[in-house]
């Protein structure tokens, strides 16, 4: 009777802590709700913009919304610059930093994490600088050493400078060092050398940090302006944000119906992939390390 009587008893308390549960998260979303507004607000006000006419824009009286939706902005907007050709060079620029910062973040890591040899501590401290320094303190040293290298106007101008990352390889690093040595210790004793350790020890336990620090780079570099602006001089070989800012140095101003579009054009990219794999961006930076 006794085994009966417990559950039953229980239950009304579970059910209030389930009540409570649920009224908090009710609350935590009336919360959250003015603030998810306020974060869209200037999203909302560049779709609503890129919609308009001109004379709307500027106009005291007119309204939020359109009087009349202009779709015909986003076409016209592509026929300003080769917003096509910014698209491609965007995702080769991109890819191939992104491609090329997890292959020399986690050797890097691994190395600082796992393996002795002189200065070790000199050199890491090294990496660290970069950090430590503002990347547009690194400008003319990196645009001298691209210039010696013959890359100007071109696509390796934007990706060289930055196919390594003192911020990843310390993050990584980090992540390395919490991943317990008994594993590693096994893996050698069943004839694994460093890379095969590394591939099947580490990089699956290290993945949320490596996800995590990939959505940082596609993010920083995507919207990189300054560095494309300086090494190129030819649409062939710009991005997507050049083309950006050509829209707001026309001749009569800037077309802000056009700009606004343009502004769409190049976040929707991201927001798409944001949108499709928000869970897994926000696990990542929830769970960055190793349990």
């Amino acid at each position: 009777m006794s085994d009966v009587a417990i559950p039953a008893a229980a239950a009304p308390v579970a059910a209030r802590r389930e009540n409570r549960r649920r009224g908090g998260i009710r609350w935590l979303h009336l919360l959250m709700a003015p603030l998810a507004l306020l974060w869209m607000s200037p999203l909302i006000w560049i779709v609503l913009t890129s919609l308009k006419t001109k004379a709307e824009v500027f106009d005291p009286n007119a309204g939020l919304f359109p009087a009349v939706f202009q779709f015909g902005n986003y076409p016209a907007t592509l026929t300003v610059a080769p917003f096509d050709t910014y698209l491609i060079n965007s995702i080769i620029v991109t890819g191939s930093i992104l491609a090329s910062q997890l292959v020399t973040i986690t050797l890097a890591a691994y190395a600082f994490a796992r393996l002795e040899f002189p200065l070790k501590k000199l050199l890491f401290s090294l990496f660290l600088l970069q950090v430590m320094f503002p990347i547009y303190a690194t400008f003319l040293t990196n645009f001298v050493t691209v210039r010696e290298l013959g890359l100007i106007n071109s696509l390796p101008a934007m990706i060289v400078p930055f196919v390594a990352s003192g911020y990843g390889t310390f993050m990584l690093r980090q992540s390395f060092r919490q991943v317990p040595s008994d594993l590693s210790d096994a893996a050698r004793l069943d004839g694994c050398g460093h890379l095969a350790t590394l591939w099947h020890v580490y990089l699956p336990l290290v993945k949320p940090t490596l996800i995590a620090f990939g959505i940082i780079s596609v993010v920083t570099h995507w919207n990189d302006y300054m560095w494309p602006l300086l090494v190129t001089n030819s649409d062939g070989v710009r991005t997507l944000p050049i083309g950006l800012g050509l829209l707001a140095k026309a001749d009569s101003g800037a077309d802000w119906t056009r700009l606004m579009a343009g502004t769409m054009i190049v976040v929707s990219p991201l927001l798409l992939f944001f949108v499709i794999f928000q869970r897994r961006f926000v696990d990542s930076f929830m769970h960055t390390g190793v349990k």
